[in-house]
């Protein structure tokens, strides 16, 4: 199921299934309901989305269900925005109603650990969900017009999104402070193995999405499939060997043999990954040799990121250093 596109007067609701936007300055608000207003969208708020418990800057889990819940069942909400990302969005998924959840599709986007709730509710109920930016990424001051793009592309305009590499990205602490900005010249999307794939994409913040393994959350391989991953910057670096075996927990996931093609999204600075350590990584790996695999993608949790749809189509060719990514839903 493919929600409906976003048009002016349409309502979208900000929700905080993970951390509270308690945690945002001023200026961050501000700044992101402006955006989104001037998109021409009446901004809303969850009754818990600034509900706050020091030990997981979030509220208890039955009440950010119920934000989302309530999103889903209010006729008038046509999105659902999430505050920001953080550690325990898989607390609240045996509290989720899906059966509501799927006879009212709608927008959900996301990033980070809300990679449980997209894969989960795809999985469980066949909505298409979406990786993209956060709330609180409409804050940003500089920097953003990639992202916004994209978003838009993918909400408000019809028709398939041609993804291509923005010319600079940052991986700075932007909401410390909004001036004193590092931008860098970004060397785009390369390859690593060549082929043509098309298929379900699958995916988001790697690490996150394998806390679904061996759950009736995960999504099955069961179709072919186009796994889009990327991880942060919590594993230090560690980043090569932590992503090395949490690519291996899933390639050992039942039907793994119908992903037919990999997007690796733009690692962080502290990773002190390169393009030739990506290379040894997923050539060592034999299940993959056979399809093709491209990183650098302009999505994970440096800046300016894609929108994408999980559940929705993606296309793929990699073939002499040349990348041609296109996706649907």
């Amino acid at each position: 199921m493919v929600p409906e596109k976003l048009k002016v007067g349409d309502e979208i609701r900000i929700i905080a299934p993970s951390r509270s936007m308690a945690i945002l300055g001023d200026d961050c608000i501000n700044l992101a309901t402006k955006r989104l207003e001037e998109l021409g969208l009446k901004v809303t708020f969850a009754k818990h989305v600034k509900d706050f418990d020091s030990d997981y800057m979030c509220t208890n889990a039955k009440d950010r269900a119920e934000d989302l819940n309530e999103a889903f069942r209010d006729k008038n909400v046509k999105a659902i925005l999430t505050v920001i990302g953080g550690f325990n969005s898989n607390q609240i998924l045996k509290y989720l109603d899906f059966d509501l959840i799927k006879n009212n599709p709608k927008i959900l986007c996301g990033f980070s650990d809300i990679t449980i709730l997209l894969d989960s509710i795809y999985a469980k109920t066949g909505l298409v969900t979406y990786y993209g930016p956060h709330y609180s990424s409409f804050g940003m001051e500089k920097g953003f017009e990639y992202t916004m793009d994209k978003f838009k592309s993918m909400f408000f305009e019809d028709g398939n999104v041609i993804v291509d590499s923005s010319k600079e990205w940052s991986d700075d602490a932007w909401f410390l402070d909004q001036e004193n900005r590092e931008f860098i010249k970004n060397n785009g999307m390369f390859v690593i193995n060549e082929g043509e794939a098309k298929g379900t994409i699958v995916g988001g913040n790697l690490c996150t999405l394998n806390l679904l393994q061996g759950t009736e959350y995960m999504p099955k391989f069961k179709e072919p499939t186009i796994l889009f991953i990327e991880d942060d910057e919590m594993a230090g670096k560690l980043f090569l060997v932590e992503f090395d075996r949490n690519l291996v927990s899933t390639i050992m996931q039942p039907y793994f043999e119908n992903v037919k093609g990999i997007v690796i999204g733009r690692e962080q600075k502290t990773s002190n990954m390169n393009k030739e350590k990506w290379i040894k990584l997923i050539k060592s790996k034999p299940e993959l040799e056979n399809i093709p695999v491209i990183a650098g993608c302009d999505f994970g949790h440096t800046t300016p990121i894609i929108t994408f749809p999980i559940g929705g189509e993606a296309k793929l060719k990699a073939k002499d250093g040349e990348i041609e990514l296109e996706i649907k839903g």
